[in-house]
């Protein structure tokens, strides 16, 4: 049996009625929770543009820290 994952505090969303019905509505269709659709799409908006502003921050940090060459020292 797979163990399950740890989760958060709850939070409260507050989302616009036309998204949360499209929710609903997956949720429904697919035999899901919302939070369930809700987290799915989060995962994929990180994997996606959410990761682009998280590996510029990266780098931001890494330039902080002198982990970086200067392109007009090579």
């Amino acid at each position: 049996m797979a163990d399950k994952p740890v989760l958060s505090d709850p939070i409260t969303l507050r989302v616009p009625q036309d998204v949360l019905d499209d929710v609903e509505k997956i949720a429904e269709a697919s035999e899901r929770s919302r939070s369930w659709v809700i987290v799915r799409a989060l995962k994929y908006y990180l994997m996606a543009e959410g990761n682009d502003v998280l590996q510029i921050l990266k780098g931001e940090e890494q330039i902080a820290n002198g982990e970086c060459v200067d392109v007009e020292n090579i």
